[in-house]
């Protein structure tokens, strides 16, 4: 724990309009978040900021107040957006994800955001890079400078019934949004041309079914 620590941690959202923002092209699966603790009347809550400043969930207090230990202690926190789900009990229902949570020493800074970086990436694809690791794995990511990647994954939770994963990599059309947003107006603008074009397909087929 003085070195890093990992996990993959659920979370929460405080109400639907952080809900909807999260199934949005805002919040991508395998965007970077910021951790920010607070001590509220309840106990600790560690909120999850995304690149746009925005506030899209939060911890359970036992977790996000072992975040405060480490936050304590030194310790670069940041976590990974895996998946975004939905669970249809108790009605009216609710939304709720998973990040892949990375705390670490800043004296190796380089080394561990090389690493989350690949993590990203890979997370990207729907690719969940176990990121618990023991002393060796922490070593490995020191030594090669972040180079090393584990070949080990983490499975996806089971799901109860009634609970539907809402996306858990990126589609073609936010791999394009982004690119866009880096710089690459080109695919920026596809990624538009493509929403465009499934939007008046599905326009098209509600016609031809007579529905309007």
């Amino acid at each position: 724990m003085n070195q890093y620590f990992g996990t993959y941690q659920t979370f929460e959202t405080t109400s639907k309009n952080e809900a909807a923002a999260l199934i949005g092209a805002d919040n991508l699966v395998g965007d970077l978040f910021e951790i920010d603790i607070e001590l509220e009347e309840s106990g600790h809550r560690a909120w999850l900021v995304n690149k746009f400043g925005k506030r899209v969930g939060f911890f359970n207090e036992a977790f996000s107040r072992k975040l405060s230990v480490m936050k304590a202690r030194g310790l670069a926190m940041k976590a990974i957006l895996s998946f975004v789900a939905y669970t249809d009990h108790p009605d009216p229902g609710y939304y709720w994800g998973e990040m892949a949570v990375i705390c670490y020493n800043t004296a190796y800074e380089s080394a561990f955001e090389k690493f989350i970086g690949s993590t990203c990436e890979h997370m990207c694809d729907g690719v969940r890079v176990r990121v618990d690791l023991g002393d060796d794995g922490v070593a490995h990511i020191i030594e090669s400078n972040g180079e090393w990647t584990p070949s080990q994954t983490e499975p996806m939770p089971k799901m109860d019934k009634g609970t539907a994963v809402m996306k858990s990599k990126r589609s073609v059309s936010e791999k394009m949004i982004e690119q866009g947003r880096k710089g690459n107006k080109g695919c920026y603008a596809i990624s538009w041309i493509f929403l465009f074009v499934l939007a008046a397909a599905v326009v098209f087929g509600l016609r031809s079914c007579g529905v309007f």
